[in-house]
């Protein structure tokens, strides 16, 4: 079961025309648009088609307008999924408001998983008869129905018709073959438009999701931020001052670098381990300093003028009194 497709996955690669091909050869609709499916409708029918009475299509709306039925119509779809146990996320609020490319991905994985059901093969499925019991359904039918007749009207009235007068036909051939090739440009024209539109469309869609996510993101700071445990932090600070800074300015940065710098500078002095010596007691310190300095010379000046007597009896008086200096 195609429950889960990766998003890289190949059903995801199938273009609008097969998935519109697909859907309007299976059901009998004439749908020129996929996100012309945002109602539900047509899901609700497709899961019909694979799982044959799995659907209570008697509850599906085709005639679905406001995002109101549409939900209605997704609730019915969620709680087929929920008894086939598929664990695949509807996004309803993204569907309903019809954009054509969150209803492309999701009808892509729908034809993926009808097609992993039975290898893909409908068995006798009567989508006329089965759209009936849906509100809606049977002008869905008619319009479906109509879009074929014309089309095969179209087709009879293009065949040649015989005529007793040769050159009355090639003369009418050649002006419908005239009126073609001017009325060419102008279909061409407008195709080349609707893509255009297409492509702006998806490029939209796709700049929207990433400005969301963004936007997502900033919030989720600006929560963290408001937490009690943090909010008094200096960096906490400076991140909410780039936060609602108003316009786009560099300085914003720099004044939130400042606010930081002064914090680790003020920290930093508060916990040096050197405290500082009062003056008056430098003072004190540096003459003590100075007298034992003094007192050193003298004692080295006395100890040079000994005579050689004075110093062995000076030496013998320190081994007397035990010290560990002397050894003999």
């Amino acid at each position: 079961m195609a429950t889960k497709i990766g998003m890289m996955d190949s059903a995801y690669f199938v273009g609008r025309s097969e998935i519109l091909s697909w859907i309007n050869s299976t059901l009998h609709l004439n749908l020129s648009k996929v996100e012309e499916a945002c109602s539900g409708a047509v899901h609700c029918q497709l899961m019909d088609a694979a799982h044959p009475g799995m659907v209570p299509m008697h509850k599906v709306n085709f005639d679905a307008k406001s995002e109101y039925e549409m939900i209605q119509n997704f609730k019915v779809l969620q709680d087929v999924f929920n008894k086939l146990k598929i664990t695949k996320h509807i996004e309803v609020s993204k569907l309903v408001k019809g954009r054509p490319l969150d209803n492309l991905e999701f009808m892509q994985w729908m034809k993926r998983y009808c097609d992993s059901v039975n290898g893909g093969v409908l068995q006798s499925y009567n989508a006329l008869e089965r759209r009936e019991t849906s509100k809606g359904g049977k002008e869905a039918s008619k319009k479906g129905n109509t879009s074929h007749s014309s089309a095969k009207g179209s087709t009879a009235a293009s065949r040649p018709q015989v005529s007793q007068n040769a050159r009355k036909n090639e003369a009418s051939a050649n002006s419908g073959n005239q009126s073609a090739h001017v009325s060419k440009p102008p279909s061409h024209g407008i195709t080349a438009y609707d893509e255009q539109i297409t492509t702006l469309k998806l490029s939209i869609d796709s700049l929207e999701k990433e400005r969301d996510f963004y936007f997502a993101k900033l919030r989720d700071i600006e929560i963290l931020c408001q937490s009690s445990e943090i909010e008094n932090l200096p960096v906490v600070g400076a991140i909410r001052k780039i936060l609602y800074a108003v316009d786009d300015d560099a300085s914003v940065v720099a004044e939130a670098q400042v606010m930081l710098s002064a914090h680790q500078k003020e920290t930093i002095s508060h916990s040096s381990p050197i405290s500082e010596v009062p003056s008056d007691e430098k003072l004190s310190l540096d003459t003590q300093k100075r007298k034992n300095i003094i007192n050193l010379d003298v004692d080295v000046a006395g100890i040079t003028t000994l005579s050689p007597r004075q110093r062995v009896t000076d030496a013998s008086d320190v081994h007397c009194s035990g010290s560990p200096l002397m050894t003999y």
